[in-house]
Order: C-alpha cells, then sequence, then structure tokens
C-alpha cells in the first residue's frame, strides 16, 4: 500500500513533527539507535508515551538489524523501501544527516484502522490537487512532505522532493514578481496565493497556482507551512489566447479603420473600371500597415497575370501557372498568402455572380502578417471591388461599339425555351425582356408549332417557370415567360446583352454581345459552369448595332408612305394619342380629304411599321 510516508530529514525532532501527526501510518524517528519522536499512528501501534525516548532495538526487534542496515546503506537525503518479516507492515528509511525517519507502511488494507485519522490522511493523499507541507525551522524551508497529486503533477518521485526547497521547481520563464511575493509572504507569516510558470521533471512548463498558508500550534508556535498546488494551464492558455484574439481584433480594426468606408465609397464614386482599381490600390497603400496593393487579370494570350493596377510596389506578372499567391488564387477562387522572406503577399480574388475580374493581392512585412480576421475583412472588400467592377462593365455593354458576339447551343432543360421546345413541336424565338409587376423579369417570346394549351401544360412541369398566352391564332402565339433562373436577366447582371434566342426540338441557339474590354473568356466560362451541355458556336468581334436618334427617325420615313406619315404625324400633333381625345379620327380624315376608314387604315399601317422598326422585326 502507497499511503502518506514519513517526513523527517533528520532523527531530531522538530516542528514539522505537528505535520506528522496526522499520518496515518507510524513513524518514528531515530539517531543514535534512540527513538526520538512517535507520531500519534506509532504512539498507538507500539503502546507509547509522548514523552518516551526509548532504544530501537529493542522498540523494533527482531527487525531492527534489516532497518538498522538500511540506515546505513542510505545516502543522506535519500530514502529506501525495506521489506520486513511482518505481516502488517514494510518500512520506508529516509536518511537525514543526524539520523533517520522510518515510516512503517501497512502492507494490506485490511489492516489500516479505521479511525478520523485514517479519513484525514486519505483525503490529504488523494485529494486532487498538490499538497506539501515544509519545515521552516529546518535550513531553506525544505518540503517534509508531499502528496500523489503532486507527484503526478510534477513528475518528481517522493524521494526526489523531500528535503528540498519548492524553488527547484521554478526556471526562466517562472514570474519574478510572483517569486518575490511568496518570499515575502513567509517571511512575514502570512498566507499567499500567486499563479507562475513551473517545470516538471521532463523540462515541461505548467501553469501552477500555488497557495502557502503557515501552520501554528496550539502554543500559536509557527511549526510549518502547507502549499496546494493547482495545475491551472488550461485556464491560463484559455485567457492567453482570449487575450490575444482581443488584441488583435483591436490591432486588426486599428489598421483597418476607414479602409472599409473609404473602399466603399471608391467602389461607388469611379466612372470606370481603372479608374476604380487605380483608387482601390492607392487607399490601401497609404494603409500603414501595408506596403502597397496591386489588381492583376489573367491574359490568355500570355498565360501571365498582367497587372492593371498597383500603388507601392512594382510587381512583375507572374505566371497564371506559377507558384505566386495571385495564380493560386485565379486557380481556386480562395484566398491565398505566402511570404518571400521579406514580404508577405495575400491575394483575394474579384468574382462577382461567377463572372471573374482578377485578382487583388496586399503586400505587408513579414511582422505583420495578414491573420485570419483581416483576411475576412480584405475578401469583403474583394468581393465589393468586383461588383463595382462589374457594374461599370455592365454600364459599358450599353455604350460600347466595340463587342464580341458570342454564338452558344445550350440543350440543359433547366433553361425554360429549351425544357417548352423539348415537350412540344414549338419554336420560340426571344423578342424582349422586360420587368414584370412582381419586379422580376419577364421574357416575350413567339411561338409557331404549339398550341396556347400545349405550352402551358409544358410550363406546368417546370418548378421554376410561370407562362402566360398573350396573343393566339393560326400562325402561332405570343408568350410571356417568367422564370427564377431567367436565362437573359442572368446574362445582364454579369454585362452580356442578349441579341437572340431560338429554341427548338431540346436546343437553342443563343446570340450574346460581351464589351471587347471585359474578360470575355470568363464569361462564357461562367455560362458553360451554369448550363451542362453548352457549346461555342463561333466568336466573332463587330461593332455592335446603334444608329442615332437621327438615322432611326430617318429609316422609319423612308418607310412610310406619304399618306401614312401625314396620318401619323397629323394624329400626333393633334393629340390624337392622348386620353381624353381632343379631336377624332372623322375631323382628321376630313384635315387629309379621305373617308374615317380610310384615314384609320394609314394611320393602323404606320403604327404597325414603327413599332416593328423599335422591337427590330422591320
Amino acid at each position: 500500500m502507497d499511503t502518506t510516508r514519513g517526513t523527517h530529514d533528520s532523527g531530531g525532532v522538530s516542528s514539522s513533527t505537528a505535520a506528522l501527526e496526522y499520518v496515518v501510518d507510524p513513524v518514528l524517528a531515530v539517531s543514535d539507535e534512540t527513538i526520538t519522536y512517535a507520531n500519534e499512528a506509532a504512539r498507538g501501534e507500539f503502546d507509547l508515551s509522548e514523552d518516551d525516548s526509548l532504544d530501537a532495538p529493542t522498540l523494533l526487534a527482531p527487525h531492527w538489524d534489516v532497518l538498522r542496515d538500511a540506515i546505513t546503506e542510505t545516502t543522506v537525503g535519500t530514502a529506501r523501501h525495506v521489506s520486513l518479516d511482518h505481516d502488517v507492515y514494510d518500512a520506508r528509511v529516509h536518511r537525514g544527516e543526524d539520523g533517520a525517519t522510518i515510516t512503517f507502511e501497512r502492507t494490506s488494507e485490511s489492516d489500516a484502522p479505521s479511525s478520523d485519522r485514517v479519513v484525514k490522511e486519505r483525503a490529504i493523499n488523494e485529494a486532487p490537487v498538490g499538497i506539501t507541507i515544509s519545515d521552516p525551522d529546518r535550513e531553506d524551508n525544505p518540503l517534509v512532505y508531499v502528496n500523489d497529486a503532486y507527484e503526478e503533477m510534477t513528475g518528481y518521485s517522493y524521494s526526489e522532493v523531500v528535503g528540498r526547497n519548492c524553488r527547484f521547481l521554478q526556471g526562466e520563464e517562472s514570474d519574478p514578481e510572483a517569486i518575490a511575493e511568496m518570499r515575502d509572504a513567509i517571511a512575514a507569516e502570512r498566507p499567499v496565493t500567486v499563479e507562475l510558470t513551473n517545470y516538471r521533471k521532463d523540462g515541461t512548463e505548467f501553469w501552477n497556482e500555488v497557495t502557502i498558508a503557515p501552520v501554528y500550534n496550539e502554543a500559536g508556535e509557527l511549526t510549518n507551512y502547507v502549499g496546494f498546488q493547482n495545475d491551472v494551464t488550461a485556464r491560463k492558455e484559455a485567457e492567453r489566447e482570449l487575450e490575444r484574439r482581443t488584441a488583435e481584433l483591436e490591432y486588426i480594426l486599428d489598421r483597418v479603420e476607414g479602409l472599409v468606408q473609404d473602399v466603399t465609397d471608391v467602389v461607388a464614386g469611379s466612372t470606370s473600371r481603372s479608374e476604380l482599381e487605380a483608387a482601390v490600390c492607392e487607399r490601401i497603400a497609404a494603409e500603414p500597415a501595408y506596403d502597397g496593393a496591386w489588381i492583376g487579370e489573367r491574359d490568355p494570350a500570355t498565360e501571365a497575370i498582367e497587372v492593371r493596377s498597383s500603388a507601392g510596389v512594382s510587381p512583375e506578372a507572374p505566371a497564371v501557372d506559377g507558384s505566386h499567391p495571385a495564380a493560386e488564387t485565379l486557380a481556386t477562387d480562395d484566398v491565398a498568402s505566402r511570404g518571400d522572406g521579406e514580404t508577405t503577399h495575400a491575394s483575394f480574388p474579384l468574382t462577382y455572380n461567377g463572372i471573374e475580374y482578377g485578382v487583388l493581392t496586399v503586400c505587408t512585412d513579414r511582422d505583420r502578417p495578414i491573420v485570419d480576421r483581416e483576411a475576412v475583412i480584405l475578401s469583403a472588400l474583394a468581393r465589393a471591388i468586383a461588383s463595382g467592377v462589374n457594374a461599370r462593365e455592365t454600364s459599358r455593354t450599353l455604350e460600347t461599339d466595340a463587342v464580341v458576339a458570342v454564338e452558344l447551343e445550350l440543350t440543359d432543360p433547366s433553361v425554360a425555351p429549351v425544357a417548352l421546345s423539348a415537350a412540344t413541336d414549338g419554336h420560340l424565338e426571344y423578342r424582349r425582356s422586360v420587368h414584370g409587376t412582381d419586379d422580376g423579369t419577364a421574357s416575350l417570346f413567339t411561338v409557331t408549332g404549339a398550341t396556347g394549351d400545349e405550352l402551358r401544360a409544358a410550363a406546368a412541369e417546370l418548378p421554376s417557370a410561370d407562362l402566360a398566352v398573350l396573343v393566339e391564332h393560326d400562325e402561332g402565339c405570343l408568350i410571356e415567360l417568367m422564370d427564377e433562373h431567367d436565362l437573359v436577366a442572368w446574362l445582364s447582371a454579369r454585362g452580356v446583352r442578349t441579341q437572340t434566342i431560338e429554341s427548338e426540338g431540346g436546343s437553342a441557339r443563343l446570340t450574346v454581345e460581351i464589351p471587347r474590354s471585359a474578360n470575355v473568356r470568363s464569361v462564357v466560362e461562367a455560362i458553360e459552369d451554369r448550363y451542362e451541355g453548352t457549346d461555342v458556336v463561333s466568336f466573332r468581334q463587330r461593332d455592335a448595332d446603334g444608329e442615332t436618334p437621327e438615322e432611326f427617325a430617318a429609316r422609319i420615313e423612308t418607310s412610310l408612305t406619304d399618306r401614312q406619315f401625314v396620318a401619323l404625324q397629323r394624329a400626333y400633333l393633334a393629340g390624337y394619342f392622348e386620353w381624353p381625345r381632343p379631336t377624332t379620327g372623322e375631323e382628321l380624315a376630313q384635315t387629309m380629304n379621305v373617308s374615317r376608314p380610310t384615314f384609320h387604315e394609314h394611320l393602323r399601317t404606320a403604327e404597325a411599321k414603327l413599332c416593328a422598326a423599335f422591337f427590330g422585326d422591320d
């Protein structure tokens, strides 16, 4: 049985005996073969009074010869276990300079006495915190007792600890202020609690919460110091991590204070993509935490990342398939960071609605790397920049004359016209898209080869589409198609203008216009990723169709006969299209010296030609 053990470092009686009174095992102090001290357990076991001073060979016969040899062979300051030919006890001998302490350890738990003293002993020895007792009457206040939890916590055995001052656990990282606080409290005979770094036998560090309190005898004299050690490493590490994260967050907020707002203002206020990119790089480079920033875009012709704008740094164009973080970001559409020994480069994707607009790279010195929370903020800025670029590119689509016309073939049934043409014999031709009453996008299609009922039945099988037959006649019908995943609206949000859609037999031929200045490759890849079975039929660079209002008016006027032009002009100028009408068709017919039916025939023909020209059907 491994119970509480003897605690003397010499054979003489000292003030540490007060601590030994709590030990359940018999403890004897022996000097010059004389028993100089017996604790309460020993007095009961050997039937001794507190004043007895007995001859050890007589009292401990027939075991004295074994014990004497053990004392002689034990080095001063160490302890050894001694097996006795006894039914109840073995012994542990601890050798001191002037004698020895002999602790009789029970070999069977059933032999242990049942008493309050036993309960106290077990409570101390089996406590979940380290417990020590030191003797201030001896030089350097050495430890005279440690419990099992202390041994487990520190890695030191009982014999390696007893007789030494507790400072042996201290080391290089131990707080001098905490050490001084303990020393002052011991000198003043007052309790103290400190937390400091200690070191286990294997050299590993742990945070130790140490409480030391003085113990007095009945006469009020200081006899011992009792210590409680609690391993609080987990709590201290959690506290330090919280402190680190708090400091990191405060540091990040200081670093990016104002940056988010300023970049947002740049995105909102820039009139062109180049202006936006230049202003963003300059604003980031002006931040003290950063050395510079640059924005690049992949160039398919050179397989390099073309630097579109930079500030604070002068980067070379890295290869698209290289090891630079910008290349990794373009490949993965995720944040990438790497240092080169002097500078840390962190790259963020400029992607909006699945369209790649390049990469933002921020540079900072290695003493201040891009940390996780900062990366989150910069990623949000990158998304705002990409949104701004998308808005500029979309606007340019409406303004530019230089476009790339791309013809595509789609067979993905998630495209509503494809699904409708597959379910019917209809031929659908796109006419125009308008905003619906619920703020959605409605696309108009003329359909031949399918009835309104057939189209309604086919649309009922599409979970995201809503179809309305606006007009139906013998030649076909006009339908309005509302779709949560409307193809035209999706393309428009990415700066792409839809020119034509013709769908028949489960396939749609689509012609779109993309500004030459845009990343055409990225737009086409986004379409291919979204719609399975997409084939690119052709690329053609050309000027966008367009004419001035004067040219449009002249073309309309040329298509009208004199009578048609006069009827349309007089109806407009006379307020015929207002309500209520200030004049009638009969009155206008009289001004032209024609009958009322003839006037209306000329007017309707002129209106039809005007609408055909406006809607591109002339």
